[in-house]
């Protein structure tokens, strides 16, 4: 398009040239060697244009005869070239299908009509036919050739890492993963595994150095960068907590800077600021995640926060986490818990019934006996609570890969993925319960509870393995409700506090 624009202007300008002359006439005169030679301008202007075309033709024709072997030559290689990129794209494409015979026919071809040296797809051609025929020990070589290119070395090291891997040899495919991260943190599967390796030989100082790294080099988003880094800082600060406690503290409290609601982060900077006698301010972070994220281990921690507390002290710090968050299950059931510790019967029993009402679980029906054991002893109700227990749907629990584990950790022990484990039920048990039989809701099985058996009576109750008949109406506990249920729980619930019952600061320094 520019060529044709600027031949364009090149005959506009020498129309525009000869009619200027036109306009303006005139003779020339040239004496050469004694002869007079007349003519007129636009004539002169003719010849001097016609000698300038003819000297480029000229030359235009002496060049191309002088390099038509050369040209010749080229256009040879050139189609040459172009016949073997054709059979190398055909080659990858069957590589690709799993075709080795054709890869590897076409492997050959290309390399006759291609350099090796000059065209590093050739290698990779033969790599991957290889790996398909299962020559892995060829393959081994020619991953070990494109490591020594710069141009092919990252290939390599990937050939290289995925081939350790494939024979268990996890230490050589952790050096090629930290040989790649290293030369280039853009890769994000050497970024990934090199930080991996990292974590599992708990070197959290180099993994942190390492996801900034990533960060900057953009292998992933700034949110997934702060809550990994916010998983690596909680686990160093795990690592820490026995043998310096301020350290743990202050990466602890920068974990949760950066993911507000981690669980794991708050219990061990409560850990340490307890640790060093810090109480307003260990409750101050626990109370702050609470309200995010309410969790059992940060109740067990929080309302055990000084070792000499009487069981009283522990019910008031519970009744404290039930303002911050009403109408929880979570809350309902650390003040029961610590409610029973303390003796005090009837709150434990009102909070894990309101407990029960919004969620009925396992761990609901099993403090449901744990009470009535306490407080009764009766047999009949005691079994009955287990066999709810038995029905229940279970609780969570900290849960990666399909695996479950007691307490959280910072990467999964399976597959080595960092932050991994989540809070959920596990995936074995939500097909349905341990025992078989007809899970009712929590409001139900309140309303089916046997009566309290008479003194020197043989208790009567169901087995637990069956549960009880729905058309036999029991009558129900003496602190049992209505079974009509109203938004999670009864009207007039003893155990439910208002959504917005009023805390005063004045509690809360009386705690701690």
């Amino acid at each position: 398009m520019i060529r044709i624009i600027a031949y364009l202007l090149l005959v506009l300008a020498l129309g525009f040239g000869f009619s200027w002359l036109a306009d303006r006439p005139g003779e020339l005169q040239i004496v050469w060697q004694g002869q007079l030679v007349e003519m007129s301008l636009t004539a002169a202007a003719t010849f001097l244009v016609a000698v300038v075309a003819f000297v480029m033709i000229g030359w235009w024709l002496v060049r191309t005869l002088w390099t038509s072997p050369h040209s010749v030559r080229r256009y040879f290689r050139a189609r040459k070239r172009d016949r073997g990129y054709q059979a190398l794209s055909t080659g990858l494409i069957a590589a690709g299908a799993g075709n080795a015979q054709l890869a590897r026919r076409m492997s050959s071809r290309a390399k006759g009509l291609i350099r090796a040296d000059q065209e590093p797809l050739i290698a990779v051609l033969e790599a991957q036919a290889a790996l398909i025929e299962g020559k892995h020990d060829d393959a081994r070589r020619l991953f070990e050739q494109m490591v020594s290119d710069p141009e092919t070395r990252e290939l390599g090291l990937r050939g290289l890492y995925l081939e350790a891997n494939r024979l268990g040899a996890h230490e050589a495919a952790r050096q090629y993963a930290e040989r790649a991260a290293e030369d280039a943190p853009y890769l994000p599967w050497a970024a990934k595994a090199a930080l991996e390796y990292r974590c599992q030989a708990g070197d959290w100082d180099e993994a942190v150095h390492l996801l900034d790294k990533q960060k900057v080099a953009g292998v992933i988003s700034r949110t997934e960068a702060e809550r990994l880094k916010a998983v690596l800082l909680t686990a160093k600060a795990e690592a820490q907590l026995d043998g310096d406690p301020a350290a743990a503290r202050d990466n602890a409290l920068n974990a949760l800077k950066l993911a507000k609601d981690l669980v794991p982060a708050a219990v061990v900077a409560g850990k340490a600021l307890m640790r060093e006698d810090n109480l307003k301010k260990a409750a101050s972070v626990l109370e702050g995640v609470w309200k995010l994220s309410p969790h059992p281990d940060l109740a067990r921690v929080y309302v055990r926060a000084r070792s000499g507390d009487g069981a009283m002290d522990r019910l008031k710090r519970a009744e404290r986490l039930e303002s911050l968050k009403p109408n929880n299950v979570e809350s309902l059931m650390i003040v029961a818990e610590m409610a029973l510790e303390a003796h005090d019967f009837e709150k434990a029993r009102a909070k894990a019934e309101a407990a029960a009402r919004m969620r009925s679980s396992e761990r609901v029906f099993l403090l449901l006996a744990d009470i009535e054991d306490a407080e009764t002893g009766d047999q009949g109700r005691i079994r009955y609570w287990m066999g709810q227990a038995l029905k229940a749907p279970r609780d969570p629990a900290w849960m990666a890969d399909g695996q479950v584990s007691d307490k959280w950790l910072p990467y999964s022990p399976i597959s080595g993925r960092l932050d991994a484990f989540e809070w959920k039920i596990p995936y074995a048990q939500l097909a349905g319960p341990v025992e078989e039989g007809t899970v009712i809701s929590g409001a139900a099985a309140l309303s089916d509870l046997p009566p309290l058996a008479a003194e020197g009576e043989e208790p009567k109750a169901e087995p637990v393995a069956v549960a009880p008949k729905r058309e036999s109406q029991a009558p129900a506990s003496r602190l049992a409700p209505p079974a009509t249920p109203f938004q999670g729980r009864l009207p007039d619930d003893p155990g439910v506090k208002p959504d917005h019952q009023p805390s005063s600061e004045k509690t809360r320094l009386n705690l701690f």
